[in-house]
């Protein structure tokens, strides 16, 4: 399958739990994390997902560091990147405390996992005021599904009003309860499957993240079917042929070099703004 809109490629560099001690790219502070935009943004990125770090170097959701972290990166790179916050809980954080975060640091894109938003019937009436806020305001969601059956809890929660809007990006996540997370490009076929049962025009772009050596092949795979790319030392290290990658860049690399082979050019920050939908100006927080 060929696709002519260009790809959207998305560098994960750090996550929640890896450290310079996994290895010495990973970026920590807000400088670190301008720094690794600028290279990604050079190898084709035009989408970085932050990840932020308190004093010790822990995982935080602290709106200040946020802010200062994503008034780095959009100094170092201008609006050539988007820049998409984390509300991953990891363990630490309730959903009030997911959604307070984003309300305070208004970001013009965040990544919301839906198990971590609305993790059962009772939460829906917080998601509800959350989703409704977040689209008035204009902040682009990108609604993390871990599983080809949270595909149908998805379509049920925008069937019932819960998360409005069409055309919504999703993010797969392949390979996140298999035997030591090491995806294959296989693991994406029973979302797409899942996918064909959701009424037309309810989602719009969709990307993939995946781990281990074969993340490449993943991305691959999701690009040749119309897809886009999230990548980087978030969730993986290795290269196609098994050897550590030296940074982020060679892994957005790779992901570039998959787009070239499925026929489909990079977008640029301009066209991933445009392809998500984005209309917002985007600002440094």
């Amino acid at each position: 399958m060929t696709d002519a809109t260009p790809a959207i490629l998305s560098v994960a560099p750090n996550g929640a739990r890896r450290t310079k001690a996994d290895h010495p790219a990973i970026p920590m502070t807000p400088a670190d994390l301008a720094a690794a935009a600028v290279s990604a943004q050079a190898a084709g990125a035009s989408l970085i997902h932050l990840h932020v770090r308190d004093a010790d170097g822990r995982h935080t959701l602290d709106p200040g560091i946020y802010r200062e972290a994503t008034a780095e990166v959009r100094a170092a790179v201008g609006d050539g990147m988007i820049v998409q916050i984390t509300t991953e809980a990891v363990g630490l954080y309730t959903p009030e405390q997911q959604i307070a975060t984003v309300r305070t640091v208004r970001p013009e894109a965040a990544s919301v996992a839906l198990r971590e938003i609305v993790p059962d019937d009772a939460g829906e009436a917080l998601a509800r005021d959350f989703y409704h806020w977040a689209t008035d305001e204009g902040i682009h969601l990108q609604h993390i599904l871990f599983t080809p059956e949270e595909v149908a809890r998805f379509a049920d929660l925008c069937a019932r009003g819960v998360i409005p809007g069409d055309d919504l990006t999703v993010l797969y996540v392949l390979g996140r309860y298999t035997v030591g997370q090491k995806s294959d490009p296989a693991d994406l076929d029973p979302f797409l499957a899942a996918a064909k049962d959701v009424p037309a025009g309810l989602i719009g772009p969709w990307f993939v993240c995946a781990f281990g050596a074969k993340e490449g092949a993943c991305v691959g795979h999701a690009i040749a079917h119309g897809g886009h790319a999230r990548v980087g030392f978030e969730n993986n290290m290795l290269l196609p042929d098994g050897t550590t990658a030296p940074d982020n860049a060679a892994l957005v690399t790779e992901a570039a070099k998959a787009a070239a082979a499925a026929r489909r050019t990079v977008a640029t920050g301009a066209q991933a703004r445009a392809i998500l939908g984005m209309s917002r100006t985007p600002v440094s927080g």
